[in-house]
C-alpha cells in the first residue's frame, strides 16, 4: 500500500449492512499497511451522556464562567466506535498539545487520550475545538481496503468544520455534499475499473 487515509473521512455507503456503521462519518486517525487503521465516528451521539456528566464521573470541576461560547464544554460526546467503548479519546485542534500525550494527525488536528486534555477543557484552557469520543473503530491490515473495494465506504477529504461546527444530524449528508455527491444519486452497486 503506497497511500494512507490518515486525516481523511470514511463515509458509510447508504446500504451499509453493519448497523454500528450505518450513516456514519469516520475520521481516520491512523492507517498503515503494517498496523491497519484506526478512526473515530464523528456523527453518532452517545445517548444520555454529556461533557459535564463525564467530568463529574472523574471528579473534575468545570469552571463554567471560563468556558467560552462554542467551546468543547458545549460539545456532545460521540460513540467513537465499537472497540473499547469505555476508553475515551479527544480529537481536537492543534492549538492545544501536550508533546508526551498528543498525537498530531494532520496540521490542524491532534488526538489525545489522557486526563490532562479533559482537565484543560474543564478549566477553560483547552483546545479551541474538541470532540470527545468513547470507543473507536479498528481495522486489521488490509481489512479497510477490502471494505472500500467492496463499496462499503466512500473516502473524502476531512473538514474541521464538519467535525466541530456542523450539527450532528447533518454531518453525514454534509460529508457527502463536501465530496460533491447527492445522496439521492449515490449507488452502492458501482463497478470497478
Amino acid at each position: 500500500m503506497s497511500f494512507s487515509l490518515r486525516g481523511q473521512f470514511l463515509v458509510a455507503m447508504p446500504d451499509m449492512q453493519d448497523e454500528r456503521f450505518a450513516h456514519t462519518v469516520v475520521y481516520i486517525c491512523s492507517h498503515s499497511e503494517e498496523d491497519g487503521a484506526m478512526g473515530l465516528v464523528v456523527n453518532k451521539l452517545m445517548p444520555d451522556l454529556h461533557f459535564a456528566d463525564l467530568m463529574a464521573q472523574f471528579d473534575i470541576k468545570i469552571e463554567e464562567d471560563d468556558a467560552p461560547e462554542n467551546s468543547a464544554y458545549d460539545q456532545p460526546i460521540v460513540v467513537g466506535g465499537p472497540v473499547e467503548t469505555s476508553r475515551g479519546f479527544v480529537l481536537h485542534t492543534a492549538d492545544f498539545v501536550t508533546p508526551e500525550n498528543s498525537v498530531n494527525i494532520s496540521g490542524e488536528l491532534c488526538l489525545s487520550t489522557t486526563m490532562d486534555v479533559l482537565k484543560s477543557i474543564a478549566d477553560g484552557h483547552g483546545p479551541s475545538h474538541a470532540l470527545l469520543a468513547l470507543g473507536y473503530c479498528g481495522w486489521e491490515p488490509g481489512q479497510l481496503e477490502n471494505e472500500i473495494f467492496d463499496n462499503g465506504w466512500l473516502t473524502t477529504p476531512a473538514s474541521t468544520d464538519l467535525i466541530f461546527t456542523t450539527p450532528m444530524d447533518k454531518r453525514y449528508t454534509q460529508a457527502l455534499k463536501n465530496a460533491g455527491i447527492d445522496i439521492a444519486f449515490l449507488s452502492s452497486t458501482a463497478g470497478h475499473a
